[in-house]
């Protein structure tokens, strides 16, 4: 059974930072890529950010140049750091992994619980 269990999320003024973690078991870590998800309150989930099992990235254009993404195979977690926060990237993040045959961001694929970022003054 895989799990994914995000944390790190929490209120932060503009400007500020954060380092969302997510922390996989069951034996998929080394198998496929991650990627973070977000959802803001009545807005479709839209992606933020993937990484490869050999530690390529990309990242959605909104979020490039603030946030950055990287994963310890050793410890099966993958993080986001996430500075220079706005109020537009307040939201639900998600982690996300395949489940095959289900690619990265299926409805079916596994997800994590979601951690609430929200940015404001």
């Amino acid at each position: 059974q895989v799990q994914l269990v995000e944390s790190g999320g929490g209120l932060v003024q503009p400007g500020g930072s954060l380092r969302l973690s997510c922390a996989a078991s069951g034996s998929i870590f080394m198998i496929y890529g991650m990627g973070w998800y977000r959802q803001a309150l009545g807005k479709q989930r839209e992606w933020v950010a993937t990484v490869t099992t050999s530690g390529v990235t990309n990242f959605a254009d909104s979020v490039k140049g603030r946030f950055t993404i990287s994963r310890d195979n050793a410890k099966d977690t993958v993080y986001l750091q996430m500075n220079n926060l706005k109020p537009e990237d307040t939201a639900v993040y998600y982690c996300n992994t395949p489940r095959p045959p289900y690619t990265l961001g299926s409805d079916r694929s596994y997800w994590g619980q979601g951690t609430q970022v929200t940015v404001s003054s």
